[in-house]
């Protein structure tokens, strides 16, 4: 006999449809060792399921105008927002961990914004990418983004928007390379645009590299903006692919 994903889930875990099919949804379930992607997928209904928990967001700094978190993967930026009771500066994608802004007032949200869009704000990440980097890239091409039913997807265009990502690499293991990538510009996906055409998608990028991982492996790492400096290290969630790399300061 076979049953609806979500409806499986449900069951198992003895919470509603709902909320099973937004665990589904965020990317914390597996079943058979592969993640769930398709909450109305059919299923055996004696499927075991794995439910891999969204975390709690971490306050890395707070003060009277501003509070940065470390997001977890799987969690909504926006959602923060009334948890925290503070507007966003910037956002991260749900599948992308690290540095996340939030602003206790207006006046300074909006000078962070303008301190974006001049870019004047030092941004660098950390991912794990499929096949290995030998020496450090500039990638140097226009991204176009269109929004649509199924959220904005970006791709290369001469016609589109300057994007600069920095590549260094800085392990090498089982032909994945940990990288850290340094944006100047801050396109939508940039990052994973960028990688998958360089063939080196991130590890767990299901919209542009087409592969399914525990998690994505792009994390916000680095943000500095007017006299502030924000790191958030790495949790174990990264300590995969024979990489151990938990709470190292890159």
């Amino acid at each position: 006999m076979q049953d609806k994903a979500y409806k499986l889930l449900a069951i198992q875990e003895k919470i509603s449809n709902n909320q099973a099919k937004e665990l589904i949804d965020n990317g914390c379930v597996f079943a058979m060792g592969k993640k769930v992607v398709i909450a109305r997928a059919l299923m055996n209904v004696k499927i075991k399921f794995v439910v891999h928990k969204i975390k709690k967001a971490k306050i890395l700094f707070e003060d009277d105008n501003i509070i940065v978190l470390n997001k977890p993967f799987g969690q909504i930026s926006e959602n923060l927002e009334n948890i925290f009771n503070a507007k966003l500066i910037n956002r991260l994608d749900k599948e992308t961990s690290g540095v996340l802004l939030l602003s206790k007032n207006e006046e300074f949200r909006l000078k962070c914004i303008n301190e974006y869009k001049k870019q004047n704000v030092y941004k660098s990440y950390l991912a794990i990418v499929d096949g290995v980097i030998a020496e450090e890239i500039e990638i140097c091409e226009k991204i176009s983004t269109h929004k649509g039913s199924n959220g904005a997807f970006s791709k290369i265009d001469k016609f589109g928007l300057e994007a600069i990502t920095y590549v260094e690499p800085l392990m090498v293991n089982a032909k994945k390379t940990l990288i850290k990538a340094i944006i100047k510009t801050g396109r939508t996906h940039q990052i994973r645009v960028h990688l998958n055409h360089i063939k080196h998608g991130v590890i767990g990028d299901e919209k542009y590299a087409k592969n399914i991982s525990s998690r994505m492996f792009l994390h916000s790492y680095e943000t500095k903006i007017f006299d502030y400096t924000f790191k958030a290290l790495l949790d174990e969630s990264f300590n995969v692919y024979g990489f151990e790399i938990k709470n190292l300061n890159f």
